[in-house]
């Protein structure tokens, strides 16, 4: 009497071979996923406890001896009531406003122009992305020296062509838009090499069309290279402005928050709070004030960009 079909081919030889080979995938994806969690662990441990531990203090008053106690919302009616919060939420919105007004296009501009190149293409990456690669504190001071009013570059510069200086760093007139500077030039290497990365995407066909059509550099600036490359000019503008709204180092470094509170950001704040006035439940409030400003802002963006696309 003969076995049935189904039992000699459950038996035979590909059966013997599936053993190993899901033992073998099993062992893959264990790896696999031992490797995830550990990924998840750190940055669960690096980026979420921190905010979690932040929106726990907003509502503690912190004592490292006598331990934490619960106030409700004492915080954030102390962060509410004090003098620079308004100012220090102005001068960071301006700030957000000079970024945009003087840097957004800048990056935008630079790829555009490196694009055009045919030789040395690779040599002017590394030129506009060298100022990233270099430490932040370095760039203040670097560029306080520039600043300054007597023996400064920039002074000597303008003097040397007739041209009128300026207090820079000193006057409240001037102070913000001179951080404005440094932060763009800082960070703009990224941005450029972004803005790059998609222009080469852009078909070729498309210019030439245009160019068949009869239009000059502008208009195929304006109805080729910004269109295709729409999606990645909103998300940046996006960044950019989560980014400016922190502003810390430039004031940190290079003005002190002054002259007069010019200078005063939100995240400045924030640090005085925590590491000048020891208040780490006013400066979590802050935080967190922050947080939700960014992330109502945020989610207003991309909805409404996304209704525009679809």
């Amino acid at each position: 009497m003969t076995a049935p079909a189904s039992v000699t081919k459950r038996h035979g030889p590909d059966s013997r071979r599936r053993g190993p080979q899901r033992r073998r995938r099993l062992a893959e994806n264990a790896t696999a996923y031992g490797f995830l969690c550990a990924a998840l662990i750190v940055f669960a441990l690096f980026a979420w406890y921190p905010v979690i531990r932040s929106v726990i203090l907003s509502f503690q008053e912190v004592n490292f001896v006598r331990g934490s106690s619960w106030v409700g919302l004492e915080n954030f009616q102390y962060v509410f009531e004090d003098p620079l919060f308004a100012t220090a939420w102005r001068n960071s919105a301006l700030f957000t406003l000079y970024a945009l007004v003087l840097g957004f296009g800048v990056p935008f501009v630079t790829a555009v122009l490196i694009n055009e190149f045919r030789h040395a293409r690779a040599y002017f990456r590394v030129l506009v992305y060298l100022p990233v690669m270099l430490p932040p504190v370095v760039v203040a001071l670097m560029w306080r020296w520039f600043y300054l009013p007597e023996g400064g570059l920039i002074n000597e510069v303008l003097g040397a062509a007739h041209l009128p200086t300026s207090e820079w760093l000193n006057s409240s007139d001037t102070s913000l838009i001179a951080l404005v500077i440094v932060s763009t030039w800082a960070n703009m290497g990224t941005a450029t090499l972004i803005y790059l990365a998609a222009l080469q995407t852009i078909p070729g066909e498309l210019y030439e069309s245009a160019e068949l059509d009869g239009a000059n550099v502008w208009r195929r600036l304006w109805h080729v290279t910004v269109p295709q490359t729409r999606f990645v000019i909103l998300m940046l503008l996006l960044l950019q402005i989560v980014a400016t709204m922190q502003v810390f180092t430039e004031p940190f470094v290079m003005t002190g928050g002054g002259p007069q509170d010019s200078t005063v950001t939100v995240m400045l704040l924030v640090y005085r709070y925590a590491f000048v006035y020891n208040n780490f439940g006013a400066a979590s409030a802050m935080s967190l004030l922050l947080l939700l400003v960014l992330a109502v802002f945020s989610a207003a963006y991309l909805r409404v960009t996304r209704s525009q696309q679809s």
